[in-house]
C-alpha cells in the first residue's frame, strides 16, 4: 500500500486527487496538508484529516502537489527532510521553488509535470518528432485556451509543448521564442516559435501545435474535458515514482516513451 500525502485539498484538483486515491486499492490518504490559515484545518476532506503542518509528510511514501509556486518550494524543501518522492503539478515556478525542487531531487524521486494527462505527454513526443522531421520549412506557432481565472501565461503546458518544438529543432527556446505581437513587426523571423493565450468562459485547457508550410500545414491539438485526467495521470505517476532512486524523472518515464 502506497501512502500519499495530497497538498492543497481546498483547491479543486487537491480534493479531486484526494478523492481518487479514495478509490485505489494500492493507495492510501496518509496526509492531507493545507496552507496553515485554510478553514479546512482540523476538518475532514472525503475521509482525510486536514492538517497545516508540513511535517506530516514524515512516514509517507510520495506526495502529489498542485498548489502554489510558495507552497510548492515549501514542501519540497520539507520533503527533503524525510526523503518523500514528489509529483508536482504547479505551474509558473519560480527561481527559489526551482531550487527547492532540485535540492528534493537530489535525496528523493522527483517528477514535475506541467500536464499529466496521458494524451498531452504524448502529444509533446508527436511535436518534437513532426518538428524534427519537417525541418525548417515550416513555421511553428501554439495557440493555447483556458478559463478565464487561470493566472498564467501561456501556460505550463504550451510552454512544454513549445520546448518540445525547439528540441525537435535542436535549438533553445529562449532564443526564438515570443509571446506577444503587435503593431508594424515586419515579416516573421525564420525560425521562430510563438505562442498564443485566449483566456475565457471554463474552458479546462485546449492546445493545439501549428506547423505551417506552403500549400498545407499540420495541426496537432488536445482539448481535456474533465480535470479527472490530470488527477488520475498524477495518480499514474505517484504509483509509479514511490521506491524509485532519487533523481529527477518525466511522464515520458511513466509511459515508457
Amino acid at each position: 500500500m502506497i501512502r500519499a500525502a495530497v497538498l492543497g485539498p481546498s483547491g479543486r484538483m487537491g480534493r479531486r486527487v484526494i478523492e481518487l486515491v479514495a478509490a485505489r486499492s494500492d493507495m492510501e490518504v496518509a496526509a492531507a496538508i493545507d496552507h496553515p490559515s485554510s478553514p479546512l484545518v482540523g476538518q475532514a476532506v472525503a475521509g482525510a484529516q486536514v492538517t497545516g503542518d508540513l511535517a506530516a509528510l514524515r512516514g509517507c511514501d510520495v506526495y502529489v502537489d498542485f498548489t502554489t509556486p510558495e507552497s510548492t518550494e515549501a514542501a519540497a524543501r520539507a520533503a527533503a527532510e524525510h526523503r518523500v518522492a514528489a509529483v508536482i503539478g504547479t505551474t509558473g515556478l519560480g527561481r527559489g521553488s526551482e531550487q527547492a525542487v532540485a535540492t528534493l531531487a537530489e535525496v528523493a524521486p522527483v517528477l514535475v509535470a506541467a500536464n499529466f494527462s496521458l494524451g498531452v505527454n504524448l502529444m509533446l513526443v508527436l511535436a518534437e518528432t513532426a518538428a524534427r522531421a519537417l525541418g525548417g520549412g515550416f513555421d511553428l506557432e501554439i495557440v493555447e485556451a483556458h478559463h478565464r481565472h487561470k493566472r498564467d501565461a501561456p501556460s505550463g503546458t504550451a510552454l512544454a509543448l513549445a520546448r518540445a518544438l525547439a528540441a525537435g529543432r535542436g535549438v533553445e527556446l529562449e532564443t526564438v521564442l515570443t509571446t506577444a505581437r503587435s503593431g508594424d513587426i515586419g515579416a516573421r523571423p525564420e525560425g521562430e516559435i510563438g505562442v498564443v493565450a485566449v483566456r475565457g468562459g471554463d474552458v479546462i485547457g485546449d492546445h493545439t501545435a501549428f506547423f505551417l508550410g506552403e500549400g498545407e500545414r499540420l495541426e496537432l491539438t488536445h482539448r481535456a474535458g474533465s480535470r479527472d485526467l490530470f488527477a488520475a495521470g498524477a495518480l499514474r505517476a505517484a504509483a509509479w515514482l514511490a521506491g524509485r532512486p532519487a533523481g529527477r524523472y518525466t511522464m515520458r518515464d511513466v509511459l515508457g516513451l
